[in-house]
């Protein structure tokens, strides 16, 4: 049996491959842990819970309705005060004059307004998505 030695110059692009990807990966931002939050539906108000994680920062947050499997028409800029199909003044870390920290425990809502579509009405099927980042940190249904 004979071994064979491999050339320098393939040991090293497989070392400074490796070394790379694993730089990149150590440097990608974690999405924080959302385990157990809620979504509530009550009328035009959807309120979600943070009931246990990390604290996370919703200016890094993108949130994603749909109603019955459609797509608002209008989704919300978390924070903000007043956006497109949304009543003005969400509550919690939605509101742009809040502290844009969602810790645990702590409540946000927003209230979709009649202009957008489709409507929440009384027994739709409400979703929402959280993204950090691009990364999806939870999906959350409630009957409305």
């Amino acid at each position: 049996m004979t071994s064979r030695a491999l050339p320098v110059g393939v040991v090293c692009a497989v070392v400074v491959g490796t070394a790379v990807v694993a730089v990149g990966l150590w440097t990608l931002p974690a999405a924080p842990a959302v385990a157990g939050a809620t979504l509530a539906v009550d009328g035009d108000r959807l309120v979600l819970t943070h009931r246990a994680g990390q604290p996370v920062d919703v200016r890094r947050l993108d949130v994603a309705v749909r109603v019955d499997g459609t797509p608002l028409r209008h989704q919300p800029p978390v924070p903000f005060f007043s956006a497109r199909g949304f009543r003005p003044g969400p509550t919690g870390p939605f509101n742009a004059a809040a502290d844009p920290t969602w810790e645990v425990g702590e409540r946000a809502s927003v209230r979709v307004a009649s202009t957008n579509q489709p409507p929440v009405v009384a027994g739709a099927r409400v979703t929402v998505t959280l993204r950090y980042d691009g990364r999806r940190l939870a999906t959350l249904t409630a009957t409305a």
